[in-house]
This record gives structure tokens, sequence and C-alpha cells, in this order.
């Protein structure tokens, strides 16, 4: 027995030294939910991730003599990510800008796109261009090469632009009539074509792009031992047979890949020194001077969502907390299950089921929708701060009103609402700021208030140290008199009862 587990012992000691340690790993960021061809879920195995992204960081792997190991990001913040060391490398159809290559350390560019215009296929012959949707709704997602046309296009030729936090919900919306068209990259738009029936796409280019890798601006040299790889995958076809294995190869990507062979020699220089004009080479000052009036409009929907909001709220809140003390069993039954409905499920589920969800029956605007969903959530938590207020009076209260002669509405009116109201105020006061944030969320239905005009700016200066300094002063600004309000009225209500 003693004689087996030393065979068994020095046979797990010949494997391990024969096997020798494992590679070190290459962590590449990348965001699944942006699907196939760049980065998705495998549906035999949902553990594992494919795409042609997935393929390329593979190979780079190899070639450093790594394991690949891959970590999900949301698409909005890989560039953050990269910056905080969240990974060695980030790879999901990340495009190549000024102010990317300004603040992180960025490979030669691996592919080329064409931001091309996809409308319904009723419109294919009057909307060919963006000239020819002035005063229409182009949807695309925020801070992207595609987003930086249409705002261009905004001021010269009348469009629209409509952000999004995804590549999905755009086309969907067109196919609803939410929008006229959708500007996007021309791999993202053959996709949608598959999905969602009734669409055509524009052969004209509105804008091209490349799409490059990015690294921490401290890995400068292991992205110069990228660049060398990438280049010699393009020279020995691999990068080819990646991109025709997954449907994207085409002519233009052939002459792309055959000038950047033709150039290799100067790629250090074309690709990789930012330009004088670069938004991140601007002072804070004039950073400050150029954005500050999108944030202010932006601020502006922000208080002007969360006060209807709020408004709705309390007036659902109070007809609720009413029924639930007033109204007979069915009726408090109904309303309690309401309040527990809202309250057990997601503020921003309940946002999708009335903008997508709700869409095959009635087309909410993305205002109203918003308005709603915030509306509806927030009553619920209103209406229970309500009730809680209406049974906090004192019963002997009640009963003398009563014995007056008043009437339950009287009651309600005279004696209990007053006093509830004031019990209340300070809960209320915390909803609403609670809210003021929460708008943040209408984003999702492609509302743009003051967190994601935020976000646009941080994407487009590839940093979110200004932008969030300046998004919390404005939330403060928005906050801070509404809680001094709420306990200068306290402070009143306080001494008059005195």
């Amino acid at each position: 027995m003693i004689g087996a587990v030393i065979v068994v012992i020095l046979l797990s000691a010949g494997v391990l030294r024969a096997a020798g340690p494992e590679p070190p790993l290459l962590r590449w960021g990348g965001d699944a939910e942006g699907g196939a061809p760049f980065v998705e879920a495998d549906p035999a195995d949902p553990a594992k991730m494919r795409g042609f992204d997935v393929e390329i960081a593979s190979a780079l792997a190899k070639d450093l003599g790594r394991r690949p190991q891959f970590v999900q990001v949301a698409y909005q913040t890989l560039d953050q990510s990269a910056a905080r060391g969240d990974f060695d490398i980030g790879l999901s159809g990340i495009e190549d800008t000024p102010a990317r290559r300004a603040a992180l350390a960025v490979t030669v560019p691996y592919f080329e796109f064409r931001e091309v215009l996809t409308v319904r296929a009723g419109d294919a012959g009057r909307f060919r261009s963006l000239s020819d949707l002035r005063g229409r709704r182009v949807g695309t997602l925020a801070g992207t090469i595609a987003w930086e046309a249409l705002v261009a296009a905004q001021a010269a030729e009348g469009v629209v632009p409509v952000s999004y936090d995804d590549d999905v919900h755009p086309y969907e919306d067109l196919a609803k009539g939410r929008l006229d068209a959708v500007l996007l990259d021309h791999i993202l738009a053959a996709r949608s074509l598959k999905r969602v029936p009734g669409l055509a796409t524009q052969p004209t280019t509105i804008a091209t792009g490349r799409y490059v890798a990015i690294l921490a601006k401290e890995n400068a040299a292991l992205r110069d031992r990228i660049d060398g790889i990438l280049k010699g995958m393009m020279r020995d076809g691999t990068l080819r047979k990646i991109f025709e294995e997954w449907n994207v190869w085409d002519d233009e990507q052939a002459r792309f890949e055959e000038s950047e062979i033709a150039a290799h020699g100067a790629a250090r220089i074309s690709s990789n020194e930012s330009s004088p004009s670069s938004p991140s080479r601007k002072s804070s000052l004039s950073l400050v001077i150029s954005y500050l009036p999108s944030l202010l409009r932006a601020s502006l929907v922000t208080i002007a969502l969360s006060c209807l909001a709020m408004a709705l709220a309390v007036v659902l809140g109070v007809a609720i907390a009413s029924g639930r003390v007033y109204g007979n069993a069915p009726v408090r039954m109904l309303l309690t299950a309401y309040v527990e409905v809202t309250r057990g499920t997601p503020v921003l589920l309940q946002l999708f089921v009335l903008y997508y969800g709700l869409s095959g029956f009635v087309k909410l605007p993305a205002f109203v929708a918003a308005l709603l969903g915030l509306g509806l959530n927030y009553a619920a938590y209103e209406s229970e701060i309500y009730r809680g207020a209406l049974e906090a009076v004192p019963k002997g209260q009640l009963e003398a009103a009563r014995t007056l002669g008043l009437t339950e509405g009287q009651v309600l009116r005279l004696v209990r609402g007053p006093q509830a109201f004031r019990l209340a105020l300070a809960p209320m006061t915390n909803d609403f700021v609670a809210l003021l944030k929460d708008s943040s969320l209408v984003s999702v239905v492609t509302v743009v208030e003051l967190t994601k005009q935020t976000a646009i700016f941080a994407t487009n200066i590839a940093s979110w140290a200004l932008p969030g300094a300046l998004c919390a002063a404005l939330y403060l600004a928005m906050s801070l008199p509404l809680s001094r309000l709420a306990r200068r009225l306290e402070g009143r209500w306080r001494a008059a009862s005195a």
C-alpha cells in the first residue's frame, strides 16, 4: 500500500516536471454584449467566447508565449479599464481616434470599416445620404465616429442624432418607425439586416474608420511587440483567414491590408503619434468651455424629467396609499400587489418593458416612456411613505374629528392629511434626490440626460476625471437646494407646532 502511494507521488512529480510551469496569462478585455462577429458567448458553451477579435487575441497570445484570458468589460468603459490596468490589451471593435491615441498605447489598425446608412426598405429611394434626412431622427452608438459624424451633420444637414448604448436597439427602433435611419459600421449593418427584416443599407460610405487594440500608456513596449505580430499576421495571411471565416473580408479590407503592409516601415509614426489638434491637447478650461453647454442642456432634461416623474409619483402614491388605507379588501389586495411587484423588480427592467416590450402595442416616445417608468416605479415607494404617515396620525385625533361630525373625506383633508404630509416630507425629499440620480438610467431608452452626456464627453476625450467632476458638481447644484428647502420647511412647521 505504502509502495503504491510512493509510486503515485513519483509519477505525479514526473508529470509536473514534464509539463513545466504554465505560461503567463494575456488578459484581454472585450464586451461580449457587442456580439458576433466581434466577441460573443459561444451558444454551444457560454463559458467560451467566439468572434474574430477572440481569434486575434488567441493568435497574439500564442506568439507572445502566453495563455489568453477574457475579461468582460462594458464597451463604453474599455478605455478607462485599459488605463487602470484591468487587462493587458483591449480588443472589441475599438475605433481609432486621436483622443484614444493621446490617452492610451494604441496598436496599428488591423481592420478598416465603413460607416453606412441603414433605412427601411420602403425609404431606400428617398433617404440615400445624410442630406436627405433633414429634421429626421438618425440613431447610432454614443461616443463613436458615427456619433461625431451625426453631430456634425446636425449643424450642417439638420439631422437629429439619437444615442444608444448598444447596436441592437437602433435597428429595431428603425423597423418600428421610431428612427428614420441608423448610421453604424458596415459589419453591424450587415448583421442587423439578417436579424431585422424590412431594412436596407445604402452603398454610399459616409465615413471610414479603423479598429485597433488598446493598452495602458505605460505598456508601450508590449504594444510594440503586438504591432510586430499584427503586421506579420497581415503578411502571412493569418488575419485574412480569420476575417474570411467570419465573412467580413472584402475588397476594401484587402486594399487596406496591402497599404498597411506597404507602409509598415512608417506605421509607428503614422499610427501612434496623436495630431496637435487632438482633443486631449486642449487645456482643461477650453474643454470645460466647449462641453459645458451640452452638459447644461442635459441637466435641464434631467431636471424636467425628475420633476415631472416625481409629480406623477406623488399623485399616484397618494392615490395608492389612500386606497390601501380606506379601500375594500379587493382594492387593497390589488394595490398591494402593484407595490410589491414594482418594488421587487429593477427600474431598468421596467424601462425596457415600457419602451421596447410594449412597442408592438403602443410606441411611446422616449421621454414619455422614461417619465412613466420613473413615475410608476417611485409611486410604489411614495405610497408606502404616505401610508405609514397616514397610519402614524394618532387615532384619538381621528375619533375626535368624527365626533365633531366631519366626514371621512374632511378628516383626511383637514386633519389626517396635513399631519401625514409633515411626517412624509423628509423621506419624500430623500426620494426625490434618489429619483434625480436614477434618471441616469433612462439613457437605455435613448434619452440623453446629464449622465449620458457626461459619458459621451468622457469617451470623446478618453478620460472620466474632468467630465466626472463636472457631472458631480451639476448634480450637487440640483440636489442641495432641494434639501435646504425641505429643512427650512421642516423648521417652520416645527416652530409653528411648538
